[in-house]
């Protein structure tokens, strides 16, 4: 059974797929073309964690797909009043795929393991696979091809950073963390990137301005994640100096694209100025959260219809 947990479980010709059909969608959607793909189908959003763009993309994709979804929340009672195993084999009684938002990355593999559903991660603590989909399909969409740019993430080495050194990985692009000392990635996570793609172009430096004079794309997030709330005067202090402002953007090439995956603390991690400039993607980049989980859903569930009709 297919998951998407990581984008480990999937190989580079499988991403580029879903990124086309992702693509190809969001032109029929322009064109106003909606094609019930995946009608009668239902997905389940089980999230622990409060959501806006992971919600409402995935409700508005699967309803646009001809499909239906439901909102689960604590109400269900995962992992609470009955065995993760009973948990998930009744749900998978009920519908065809199943979005976990988790605190912890380890209950969606548990999840996964059981086999008996399709699992989509919506965001864990590792990594944050659907929005690093939408993260490159934006670049694709900006810049006209993704092999050989250089992406540069400006701020903590969090889950959404893993996800985009292992995705840049995976379509033979570079990718750099600037960061403070103390806030770097995952030794475990890069050594499993730098196992499954040793030509992978990654690195970390501490040095903000070294870091995007190269660059085709500038990312940034909060400085502060969720869970982390007692940690925010000691974060403020360390990434200081982290901001992506004018004075970062002007040691960038001019025709750099502005990334952040949102909700933006602006006057933090990001001025005003800057997400709101021409050189800002940031709510196009939000918008395709739905198209790149759309090509992710028909791709997991109707393989047979993207044969016949992408090409």
């Amino acid at each position: 059974m297919q998951h998407l947990l990581t984008l480990f479980e999937i190989s580079p010709d499988d991403l580029k797929r879903v990124l086309q059909v992702s693509m190809d969608l969001k032109a029929r959607l322009v064109a106003g073309d909606r094609p019930p793909i995946l009608a009668q189908h239902m997905v389940a959003l089980l999230f622990e964690k409060p959501s806006l763009r992971t919600r409402v993309s995935f409700e508005t994709g699967m309803a646009q797909l001809g499909g239906a979804s439901l909102f689960l929340g604590d109400d269900v009672g995962w992992g609470k009043r009955e065995s993760p195993s009973d948990f998930t084999h009744v749900l998978g009684e009920f519908v065809d795929l199943v979005v976990c938002r988790a605190k912890s990355h380890d209950r969606v593999e548990q999840m996964a393991g059981f086999n008996a559903v399709p699992i989509i991660n919506g965001l864990t603590d590792l990594c944050h696979p659907c929005q690093a989909l939408a993260d490159v399909m934006t670049v694709q969409e900006s810049l006209g091809s993704l092999e050989g740019k250089h992406l540069t993430f400006v701020g903590d080495g969090n889950n959404v950073a893993q996800s985009l050194a292992l995705i840049c990985a995976m379509l033979d692009m570079r990718f750099t963390l600037a960061c403070p000392e103390g806030y770097e990635m995952d030794s475990d996570w890069l050594a499993r990137v730098a196992n499954a793609y040793p030509k992978a172009k990654i690195e970390t430096v501490n040095d903000p301005m070294t870091a995007v004079t190269d660059a085709d794309a500038i990312y940034t997030d909060v400085w502060t994640s969720m869970g982390q709330e007692s940690e925010d005067a000691a974060r403020k202090r360390a990434f200081a100096s982290y901001q992506v402002g004018d004075k970062l953007m002007a040691k960038a090439p001019s025709h750099a694209r502005v990334l952040h995956c949102l909700p933006a603390i602006r006057g933090q991690e990001i001025t005003d100025e800057v997400i709101d400039s021409s050189q800002s993607d940031v709510i196009r980049q939000a918008g395709n959260r739905m198209h790149a989980q759309k090509g992710l859903m028909v791709w997991l569930l109707n393989r047979p219809w993207i044969d016949k009709n992408v090409t």
